[in-house]
């Protein structure tokens, strides 16, 4: 499953590569929403939550939906600031109709649904729809949503008021501890983007971005099968460091596409595609399959050892190890006349992680 970015005919200048005080703080937002999915920022969630003012605490809680599960697409701009006030005034920009839609696509779900074709703030049917949707996420969503098409002016300035606050209570701090680091590596990703291209550049990004053999499109390894284009705007690609291990895409209709990435950390492991996960899945599906692994996690075994042990043919082993050789799973070594197949002890070991980082990609 892929996101596909269409870029054709769009100058390299166009991609671009930048620092975003709202989109990190909106990570930080989000890693208090879902510690679990941050467990390196574990200790920093607990400071920040304990030292919260009960009011702002509750203030996070109402509008949580805006972040937790999936981010509205405002709060990652395509057009970074350089100072948290300005991107929100950006925001402020936005009509009613642009900001109520996008903020209710993620209070109802993560999964982007389609609200309705008209607007809910005036079609009584897409308003319904809406509610419908919201009220199936829990009564939090329900009361965040049905405020929202109530009154939008007012729920834009709480929202707004809330993350200045935010800035006061964590933020501001956690920004000055992290700038440098996002500032040096948008530079030099746009230094490789000018002197090597974009293949290098997207690599630079991620194991999970690729650019498309004709060049006229990014891949994006995700778990959706979605498409956007750029349509001559371009790219914007906003490194994060408490955004890790998410790979954020906002590729709505009528958004600009931009990609938030995590900076990359020393040393850090190549991320497994989702195909070799569902490989290694399938592979481990099959009763068969599994008891051979478990002679193999002994040591060595021919094909027709393996045979021999589970009463099976050899042409019957031979395409169990077929499958378990291409996830990855096995190793082969030759020794004379005869293959011997061993168990691969950290790709079985690495697969609860790596399905957990292809997941919460």
């Amino acid at each position: 499953m892929t996101l596909r970015i269409d870029i054709t005919g769009l100058p390299a200048d166009r991609l671009r590569f930048a620092a975003s005080p709202l989109a990190e703080l909106t990570a930080m937002l989000h890693v208090l929403a879902a510690p679990a999915h941050h467990p390196q920022l574990a200790g920093w969630a607990a400071d920040v939550r304990g030292a919260l003012r009960p009011e702002l605490a509750e203030r996070l809680r109402e509008a949580e939906f805006l972040w937790r599960s999936s981010c509205a697409d405002f709060l990652v701009p395509a057009r970074p600031r350089a100072t948290l006030a300005q991107e929100l005034d950006d925001v402020d920009r936005l009509d009613d109709e642009t900001y109520v839609t996008a903020a209710l696509v993620t209070t109802c779900g993560g999964s982007r649904v389609r609200l309705a074709a008209s607007s809910p703030l005036t079609d009584p049917a897409a308003r319904e729809r809406a509610m419908d949707l919201a009220q199936a996420r829990g009564a939090l969503q329900e009361a965040f949503a049905e405020r929202l098409l109530a009154d939008p002016p007012a729920v834009r300035a709480r929202v707004r008021d809330t993350l200045e606050q935010c800035a006061e209570a964590f933020f501001d701090t956690a920004w000055a501890g992290v700038t440098a680091r996002i500032a040096s590596d948008a530079r030099l990703k746009t230094d490789l983007l000018a002197r090597q291209g974009v293949a290098a550049a997207l690599a630079s990004v991620s194991g999970a971005l690729t650019l498309a053999p004709d060049g006229h499109c990014i891949v994006v390894d995700k778990l959706q099968d979605k498409a956007t284009a750029a349509d001559g705007a371009g790219v914007t690609f906003i490194p994060s460091v408490y955004g890790r291990p998410h790979l954020v895409v906002v590729h709505a209709s009528g958004w600009q596409p931009v990609v938030q990435y995590p900076v990359a950390e020393p040393n850090p492991p190549e991320p497994v595609s989702l195909e070799t996960v569902g490989l290694r899945l399938d592979a481990l599906a099959h009763p068969v399959r599994l008891r051979l692994l478990r002679t193999l996690a002994r040591g060595p075994h021919t094909t027709r050892e393996l045979a021999h042990t589970w009463e099976l043919t050899p042409p019957e082993v031979s395409r169990h190890l077929a499958v378990l050789r291409r996830a990855e799973l096995l190793t082969a070594r030759r020794q004379g006349r005869y293959v011997r197949y061993a168990l691969n002890l950290p790709a079985m070991t690495a697969l609860g992680t790596d399905l957990l980082s292809a997941v919460l990609r």
